[in-house]
């Protein structure tokens, strides 16, 4: 066996390197994996609210029950005030009057199954037909008396109602004072109609008779 005759030089800056290249690893190593490092989590605290809630809505109104409404019969429309400078005018309208028909006459005869001569009934006349005088329109104008004299002074207004006899030929035969509000007003009135009234006269069945009608005559004084 041979001994080594070199011996080993030791060198200082060898071991330095070998010393850093070290360091330098296991500083690689450290920051190539850093240590995992856990946080504690943050407590938390649940926070309760109380939210009111909302009452329930009231209920709602009952409807009021309809009740039918009742019909109300048409009132009749009121008269109109007659014009008090107007022609007389009629108490009482007259029209057609129809009398009534005769009562039929018992049938003679026997009982049933017996023998004997029948008799002939004549028929029922048919009714008369009655129509009252009416104002003849030739002479409205001559209607309205003329104004007493003394009653104008006294600045007095009347009403007369006076019933005529109307005859045949349509002329006043007689006047009769109903109604006056003063013996100058009545008399004024029935001098009038016998002397200017006219009428149509009434009929009966188409044929002229006489008959009474009744009159309503107004005194007024115009401004």
């Amino acid at each position: 066996m041979y001994a080594d005759r070199h011996a080993r030089e030791f060198h200082p800056a060898s071991l330095s390197v070998a010393v850093g290249v070290n360091v330098v690893l296991i500083g690689a190593l450290l920051f190539a994996n850093p240590p995992s490092v856990f946080k504690k989590p943050p407590d938390t605290t649940l926070t309760t609210t109380n939210i009111p809630l909302q009452p329930p809505p009231p209920p709602e109104p009952a409807l009021p029950e309809i009740q039918p409404r009742e019909s109300v019969a048409p009132q009749p429309a009121p008269r109109p005030v007659p014009d008090l400078t107007t022609l007389p005018v009629d108490v009482a309208p007259a029209g057609p009057v129809f009398s009534p028909p005769p009562p039929l006459p018992p049938i003679e005869g026997g009982v049933i199954g017996g023998t004997g001569t029948a008799r002939v009934v004549d028929p029922p006349k048919p009714p008369s037909v009655f129509t009252g005088p009416q104002v003849d329109p030739r002479y409205a104008g001559q209607f309205q008396p003329p104004y007493p004299s003394a009653e104008q002074r006294m600045g007095e207004a009347g009403r007369v109602v006076v019933r005529v006899l109307v005859g045949t030929d349509g002329r006043v035969r007689q006047a009769e004072c109903v109604t006056a509000s003063s013996d100058g007003f009545c008399r004024a009135t029935r001098e009038r109609a016998l002397a200017k009234w006219r009428f149509k006269p009434a009929t009966r069945d188409g044929m002229a008779e006489e008959a009474w009608r009744t009159m309503s005559v107004t005194f007024v004084l115009e401004d």
